[in-house]
């Protein structure tokens, strides 16, 4: 077996995996990029329509030309980038890890004095929220419909019903319109919508699509091919009610429904899991719970914009240049969250920090909402939201003195 040695490997090559390779390289580090497809880009590939770059490059540019201007600023420095190549295995060795790989080219070892993960993340599938009757053809997650049109030139069905108000949904919800699909409705459980809202007026409205809310998909019918879905209302805990079911007639289901952190490879290293996330536990760099160890993108935490993740990947390269040379994590601070929020990013805080942006959702909508946070009972940032969505990523900058107290979190509707 080839063995290979690097500085810094990254696993996965979308835009979180290409902003981390570049800012590591112009660290100064050797770096390596597998990618177990053809192509970089990751999803970005087949995101045919517009709205990424906004805040990085100031213009409205589509998946794949963001995904491009990524890759040639890759090609423009010395960094190995290694396609069609699977990573089968992680292990952690006294100098870092090494990764067991398998490709075209044969199996080989790649070791790394740091490595960072950016990965993505999978849809859930009709499967994992137990959608009861048949399993005829018909039945997509939105990633594979938005593949299938975007890439293929396939049009999965004439007729479709879109499950979950996610973003992707309702891109799709848009695209399958624009092809000639008659789009029923989108159908979303909880009681607002989970997508952004310019993606509600922009895909839906402008479409004359319409969205019901607090119902859900409880049935297929059909044997070869998808011939009809049940529909129901849901309750306060999105469970559906009796008797409120309906037959909606159609030959495709589109699922959006969520998305699930790619994480496998790293849990067999022990690193420390955040319930809340579904994702390792990060510091502001990205960096895990163990030395060196980097999860950075959207399987460290969902983002809204891609321009976000190539930020804070961008921030996570640098780091992991600093940590291949052997410099001091220092200690970390809990960041305690308050009941109001879903989730916070980064979980814990490395000192000395200075400016730190934390990322959040909350879990119901919140309006005059006040957020503060304080570190031994001294307030280190404080901002005022006139309404907060679950369906929308928030922030707030605050500034960690070097006392080593946990940071809490704490707000209230005025």
């Amino acid at each position: 077996m080839r063995t290979r040695s690097f500085d810094v490997a990254v696993i996965g090559s979308g835009p979180a995996g290409m902003a981390a390779a570049i800012s590591a390289s112009d660290e100064g580090s050797s770096v390596v990029i597998i990618d177990r497809e053809g192509r970089s880009g990751g999803v970005l590939k087949q995101c045919v329509h517009d709205g990424f770059g906004l805040e990085r490059f100031h213009k409205r540019l589509s998946g794949p030309w963001y995904a491009q201007i990524e890759s040639d600023e890759v090609s423009r420095r010395p960094i190995e980038v290694h396609q069609d190549t699977f990573a089968s295995r992680i292990e952690k060795t006294p100098s870092g890890f090494s990764i067991f790989c398998s490709s075209p080219r044969g199996f080989e070892r790649i070791d790394c004095a740091a490595l960072i993960m950016a990965t993505g993340c999978r849809e859930r599938t009709s499967k994992q929220i137990a959608i009861h009757g048949t399993r005829p053809a018909g039945i997509f997650n939105a990633g594979t419909a938005q593949n299938m049109v975007n890439i293929h030139g396939i049009l999965p069905g004439r007729k479709a019903v879109i499950l979950g108000s996610g973003d992707i949904g309702l891109i799709m919800a848009r695209r399958l319109s624009l092809e000639g699909c008659q789009v029923i409705g989108v159908y979303e459980a909880k009681s607002e919508p989970s997508g952004l809202a310019r993606n509600i007026h922009q895909c839906l409205d402008d479409y004359h699509i319409p969205l019901y809310l607090g119902t859900t998909v409880t049935r297929c019918i059909g044997i070869e091919r998808l011939e009809a879905v049940e529909v129901a209302k849901t309750d306060s805990s999105m469970h559906p009610i009796a008797g409120t079911e309906q037959i909606v007639s159609c030959d495709t289901l589109v699922i959006s429904v969520g998305l699930i952190a790619e994480n496998e490879l790293i849990k067999p290293l022990g690193v420390k899991m955040d319930k809340a996330t579904s994702a390792p536990v990060t510091d502001q760099y990205s960096m895990t719970s163990i030395n060196g160890l980097f999860c950075t993108g959207n399987c460290r935490v969902v983002f809204d914009l891609v321009d976000t993740v190539s930020k804070t990947s961008m921030i996570c390269g640098r780091r992991a240049s600093q940590i291949a040379r052997k410099a001091s994590a220092g200690p970390a601070v809990q960041v305690v969250s308050c009941t109001d929020l879903a989730f916070v990013c980064p979980q814990v805080i490395r000192m000395p920090a200075g400016k730190v942006q934390l990322h959040f959702r909350p879990k119901k909508v919140l309006r005059d909402y006040m957020l503060t946070a304080s570190q031994d009972g001294k307030i280190i940032g404080q901002k005022y939201y006139s309404v907060l969505r679950p369906a929308q990523m928030e922030d707030i900058e605050i500034s960690a003195d070097e006392s080593q107290a946990e940071i809490r979190l704490e707000g209230e509707s005025r």
